[in-house]
C-alpha cells in the first residue's frame, strides 16, 4: 500500500476543507469542514460521507473556522470516536463553534420540517445535533506549536503558526512509506503579514509535497500598515455616521469581530471617531471574544492593554434575543456588527432588513463574500434582495474594506510558498476558486517550477505519493457535484429571475405586462408546459420588444 492523498473538500471551491491520507499504517484526516456558498455547494453537506468514518484513526485540525471543522460532528454522529488534534486556543474556540453550528443545523431542519409539514411531507433530520457536537468536544487533543506529536502508527506531525486566526496552524506531516518518510506540508489558511494579534506565518523548508490554499491567488491588496488600516476604517466610520444613519458591518464571529473591536476601541480612545454605541450582536462572537481575552498574552501588536481589550464603555456585546431586537429602534449613530460574515445566516439578516431600506444607512463589508451568498449579491450591486422571504430594496450605501481579510494576498501566498520550497514531488493548490488557483499556478511557473509539478485537484480526486515523486492523479468515479453549479446554481438564477420579473411587471402599461407574460408562456409551451386555464388570455398585438426590456 502506498501513501494516497484524497481531496474531499476545498478542491474547486473555497470551503469544505477535508483531506484523507491512506498509508500502510492506517488512515487519517486533515480538517473536516462544512461546505458553504450557494445551495448546490451546501447540498454536499447532506450527501453521504465519501469515506468510511470507522476507518479513520485520527484527525489533524488546522484551525477552528467552520469551513475546516464544521462536519466533524457529522463524523461522530456516524459513530466515529477517534481523537481530533489541535492547538489549545483552537480547542477553546471549538467549545462554542461546534454547539453553535449544531444549533443552526437543528433550527434549519425545524424550519424546513414546518414547511414540509404544511405540504403533507415528511420532516427532515438535522445534519447533526447538539449532542453530536458535545460528543466531538470530548475527543479533542491539544498540542503546542513547533513540537512533534505522534498521533498514530507511522505518522508524526508538527504545528506551525499560520497567522490566520487564534490557534491557526500549518501542519508539517511525515508519513512512513516503507522505510522512507513522505514529507508533507498542509498550509491551512495563511494569514497576511499585517495582523493585530500575531507574528508572520512560520514554517520550515523542504518537502516532498505541499498542499497550499489559494483564496487570494492573483489578487493583491494595497500595501498597508496597521496604522493605515485603522485610518481607512476611521474614514469609513466617520463618513457613514455623517450620513445620519447606522453603520452595519457583517462580520465573522472569529477574529474579524475581535480585530474590529480592537481598532474601534483604539479609535474611540484616541478621539478619532465618536459613535453613540457599538454593538457586537452575536452570541457566538460574544463567547469567542472571551476566548481571545483568555489568550491575550499571546498577542503581538495590540495597541490596548489586556484590561482594555474589548472593554470600551460604548461597547454592547449582545447575546439575548430581546436585546438584539431592541437595536432595531436605533435609527442612526450606531455601529452594528453581526454575524454571519457572508450574511447567509444569523442576526445580520435582521439588521440588513432593517437598514438596507434607509438611504442614510451604510453597509460595510470587511471580508470575502462567496458567490451565491447574500453578501455577494448585495456587494455586487443588487437593487433588491430577498431576506426571510421578503423583497428588500437596497437604498443604503454599500462599501467594502479589504484590509481586514484574515487571508494572505497573492504576494504573501507566493512568499509563503517560496519559503517552504523545494517541493520535490508536487504542489497542490486548493481552497480557492479556479481563477485564483490558475493565477497562483502561473506565478509559480514563472519562478521556474514546471507546470506538471503544480496541480489543481478537483473534488474527490486522489494522488499516489512516494518520497521519490508523484505516481499519478486520478479522478473520482461519479462526481458529487456538477462543477458548473459551483459558482452559479439554478436556485440563485431563479431568485434573480423572479426579482427582475417582479420589477418589470411593476413598470409599463397593462398591455406591456400582458405581452411579457404571453412571451414567457410561449417559451414554457415550447418546453411542453401547458398554460394554466386561469392564464389563457385572448391574444393581443405584442408591443415592441424594446419597450418590454426597458
Amino acid at each position: 500500500m502506498t501513501v494516497t492523498l484524497h481531496f474531499h473538500g476545498a478542491a474547486g471551491t473555497v470551503t469544505g476543507s477535508c483531506y484523507r491520507i491512506d498509508h500502510p499504517g492506517g488512515h487519517f484526516l486533515v480538517d473536516c469542514g462544512l461546505f458553504q456558498g450557494n445551495r448546490t455547494v451546501r447540498a454536499l453537506n447532506l450527501k453521504p460521507t465519501p469515506f468510511d468514518p470507522g476507518s479513520i484513526d485520527f484527525l489533524l485540525l488546522t484551525h477552528a473556522h467552520i469551513d475546516h471543522v464544521g462536519l466533524l460532528p457529522k463524523l461522530y454522529a456516524q459513530g466515529w470516536r477517534g481523537p481530533a488534534w489541535m492547538t489549545e486556543p483552537a480547542a477553546g474556540l471549538l467549545e462554542y463553534m461546534l454547539p453553535d453550528s449544531a444549533g443552526i443545523q437543528e433550527s434549519e431542519a425545524e424550519r424546513a420540517s414546518r414547511k414540509r409539514g404544511g405540504r403533507g411531507e415528511e420532516p427532515v433530520e438535522p445534519l447533526y445535533t447538539t449532542q453530536d457536537a458535545e460528543e466531538a468536544l470530548k475527543h479533542r487533543q491539544t498540542c503546542a506549536y513547533e513540537q512533534w506529536i505522534e498521533p498514530g502508527p507511522g505518522v508524526r506531525a508538527r504545528y506551525w503558526n499560520a497567522g490566520h486566526i487564534i490557534g491557526s496552524a500549518s501542519i508539517e506531516i511525515e508519513v512512513m512509506d516503507g522505510d522512507k518518510p513522505v514529507r508533507l506540508m498542509f498550509s491551512g489558511d495563511i494569514g497576511p503579514d499585517e495582523k493585530v494579534f500575531y507574528n508572520h506565518p512560520e514554517g520550515p523548508a523542504g518537502f516532498d509535497y505541499i498542499v497550499c490554499e489559494s483564496t487570494y491567488g492573483g489578487r493583491e491588496r494595497a500595501d498597508y500598515t496597521l496604522l493605515e488600516r485603522r485610518n481607512a476604517l476611521k474614514s469609513e466610520i466617520n463618513t457613514a455616521l455623517a450620513r445620519g444613519g447606522n453603520l452595519v458591518i457583517p462580520t465573522f464571529a472569529v477574529e474579524r469581530s475581535q480585530e474590529l473591536l480592537h481598532d474601534i476601541g483604539y479609535l474611540i480612545k484616541t478621539g478619532q471617531i465618536d459613535p453613540s454605541l457599538v454593538f457586537l450582536d452575536s452570541p457566538l462572537a460574544s463567547k469567542v471574544t472571551g476566548v481571545y481575552r483568555k489568550y491575550a498574552k499571546m498577542f503581538e501588536d495590540v495597541e490596548l492593554g489586556a484590561d482594555e481589550l474589548f472593554n470600551d464603555p460604548r461597547f454592547r456585546i449582545i447575546e439575548a434575543v430581546q436585546d438584539s431586537k431592541a437595536i432595531n429602534a436605533i435609527k442612526g449613530g450606531a455601529i452594528i456588527m453581526s454575524a454571519s460574515g457572508m450574511c447567509d445566516a444569523g442576526r445580520i439578516k435582521h439588521h440588513l432588513r432593517n437598514n438596507l431600506i434607509r438611504r442614510e444607512a451604510t453597509v460595510l463589508f470587511v471580508g470575502y463574500q462567496a458567490p451565491g451568498t447574500l453578501g455577494h449579491v448585495i456587494l455586487t450591486g443588487a437593487k433588491e434582495v430577498r431576506i426571510h422571504g421578503t423583497l428588500v430594496p437596497v437604498r443604503a450605501t454599500i462599501r467594502a474594506l479589504g484590509n481586514y481579510s484574515a487571508h494572505a494576498d497573492h504576494t504573501e501566498l507566493m512568499d509563503w510558498l517560496k519559503a517552504r520550497l523545494p517541493a520535490h514531488g508536487a504542489i497542490f493548490l486548493t481552497h480557492g476558486e479556479d481563477e485564483e488557483r490558475h493565477a497562483l499556478r502561473q506565478a509559480l511557473m514563472a519562478t521556474g517550477l514546471s507546470g506538471d509539478q503544480i496541480i489543481l485537484p478537483q473534488l474527490d480526486d486522489y494522488a499516489e505519493l512516494t518520497a521519490a515523486g508523484l505516481t499519478g492523479l486520478a479522478q473520482a468515479g461519479t462526481p458529487r457535484i456538477d462543477a458548473n453549479q459551483v459558482h452559479s446554481d439554478w436556485h440563485n438564477a431563479f431568485s434573480d429571475f423572479t426579482i427582475r420579473l417582479s420589477q418589470q411587471l411593476q413598470q409599463g402599461s397593462d398591455a406591456q405586462k400582458l405581452a411579457l407574460m404571453q412571451a414567457l408562456q410561449q417559451q414554457l409551451s415550447q418546453l411542453g408546459v401547458p398554460p394554466s386555464p386561469a392564464h389563457r388570455t385572448t391574444p393581443i398585438t405584442p408591443v415592441e420588444p424594446q419597450a418590454v426590456d426597458e
